[in-house]
């Protein structure tokens, strides 16, 4: 699977997210926390591997309504950095209590993701709980449904 592949599920499955937010006329103030931190990490780590320093903290809430634009401009960031750094660089980062790190790009990319499914999944859960019905967000589903 290409780096690329995984970007493209990774925004696909967050735009679907980012939808329900949108049309929910009741505060989800547990999901909203929640989907908040995943897109502060995707920011984070984006701007970790450009050597540049977030604008966001690990949980900061966002209203919901900048949701999408916060998750194109990290799909931007996450692009940007896949172009100008090799998979392989090793990147020297701090993480949110200054302790220093030094991982390869593509491990922090699988980190990434990893942690995008995570707490989409949970993102899910609770959204079902107040009663929604979420949108289908499995890789193989939506690559045989070709939108990927």
């Amino acid at each position: 699977m290409q780096e690329e592949e995984i970007i493209n599920y990774t925004e696909l499955a967050d735009a679907r997210i980012i939808e329900i937010f949108k049309l929910a006329a009741i505060e989800l103030p547990d999901a909203a926390r929640l989907f908040s931190h995943m897109l502060n990490a995707q920011h984070i780590w984006a701007q970790r591997i450009s050597g540049k320093k977030s604008r966001y903290g690990v949980w900061d809430i966002h209203p919901k309504e900048d949701f999408e634009s916060l998750s194109l401009e990290n799909f931007k960031l996450i692009r940007e950095a896949l172009n100008n750094h090799p998979l392989a660089k090793r990147i020297l980062y701090s993480n949110s209590r200054g302790e220093q790190y030094e991982n390869r790009i593509d491990e922090i990319l699988f980190h990434l993701f990893n942690h995008s499914t995570y707490h989409r999944g949970q993102v899910v859960t609770l959204l079902k709980k107040a009663g929604f019905t979420p949108p289908v967000t499995d890789y193989i589903m939506l690559k045989r449904d070709h939108l990927l």
